[in-house]
């Protein structure tokens, strides 16, 4: 990874987001905004997965 300083990397982690969805009363679509390549380089330097829908997330 660039040598930048940590404000970087964390304000790309914040920018990952989980939205969900619905539209004229249908059943929620959920899911997680898209991992350009430096939030995935940023994840890959921690060793932490990239987020996923989970079943936990309904339960918000």
């Amino acid at each position: 990874m660039l040598p930048i300083g940590i404000s970087f990397y964390t304000a790309q982690l914040r920018r990952i987001q989980r939205h969900s969805v619905s539209i004229n009363r249908a059943a929620p679509v959920t899911g997680v905004s898209t991992i350009n390549t430096q939030q995935a380089s940023v994840l890959a330097a921690l060793n932490v997965k990239k987020p996923a829908v989970d079943d936990q997330m309904s339960l918000l």
